[in-house]
């Protein structure tokens, strides 16, 4: 039993398990206003009846296209600028300022801009998650090429190698590591982008029912839908460590 009780992950799901079950005896016992905190199985019958009556699908499907687009091009743009500044003095000198304001600033607040130039279909869902995940991509990869041994890089360039040898060799593997080690948060980011951009200005998505759960003071519906944005980020989160192990494998090695 107490070899059971020394994993991690059934420590967790008990101190859940108890957290949950005290929500509910307190809401049932009236010490908690069904105005502001619904109890935990009306909000699980809120968000079984989102799925019943197949309701929640397109808001899915507009949430998880905009964040995952905004996650593929934030990475791709993240990882270029990256090399680029690390590689070219000029241009680091062009782009850093530039990605340490974007990074200063909540970038949530360019979500009405993004807006407006764009309108409040996907296009500026996009470009929000594309924004959120390029920053952090970006220092990750920077800092990731600056970091490595100068002596290895001076090695590979006594032997002959030239910079596509060191950008296959040396540069590629110490920054996966980096932008591996990020991936988590970049996901978290994505999803804040879509998200916000729904709250901000929206026809459909997560966002958007989150922002008509708000209007109609409907605590059920904002707690399930906050329950199962966390859900649909946890398991996006197992999936990148998967990625990470499979993909940095050879560092156990």
């Amino acid at each position: 039993m107490r070899a059971f009780l020394d994993r991690l992950w059934i420590r967790r799901l008990i101190a859940l398990s108890l957290l949950i079950a005290l929500w509910e005896l307190a809401g049932r016992a009236g010490l908690l206003d069904p105005l502001y905190f619904s109890t935990p199985s009306e909000v699980a019958l809120v968000g079984a009846g989102l799925f019943l009556d197949g309701s929640i699908w397109p808001h899915l499907q507009a949430t998880f296209t905009a964040a995952l687009l905004g996650l593929g091009a934030g990475l791709a743009i993240g990882v270029a600028l990256g090399f680029a500044a690390a590689l070219v003095r000029p241009l680091a000198d062009l782009l850093e300022p530039v990605m340490m304001l974007l990074n200063a600033i909540p970038r949530v607040i360019l979500a009405p801009l993004f807006v407006i130039w764009l309108g409040i279909d996907l296009g500026s869902k996009v470009a929000l998650a594309t924004v959120l995940v390029a920053v952090l991509v970006f220092f990750a990869v920077y800092g990731g090429v600056k970091e490595v041994d100068q002596r290895l890089v001076e090695r590979v360039r006594t032997l002959g190698g030239g910079r596509a040898v060191l950008v296959r060799e040396v540069y590629i593997p110490s920054v996966t590591a980096w932008v591996m080690g990020n991936l988590k948060v970049a996901v978290g980011f994505a999803f804040t982008g879509a998200v916000v951009g729904e709250f901000v200005a929206s026809a459909r998505g997560l966002g958007y029912l989150l922002q008509f759960a708000q209007s109609t003071y409907n605590a059920s519906l904002s707690l399930a839908l906050v329950v199962m944005i966390m859900a649909f980020v946890l398991v996006l989160f197992m999936l990148s460590e998967a990625l990470e192990r499979r993909l940095l494998r050879w560092r156990h090695r």
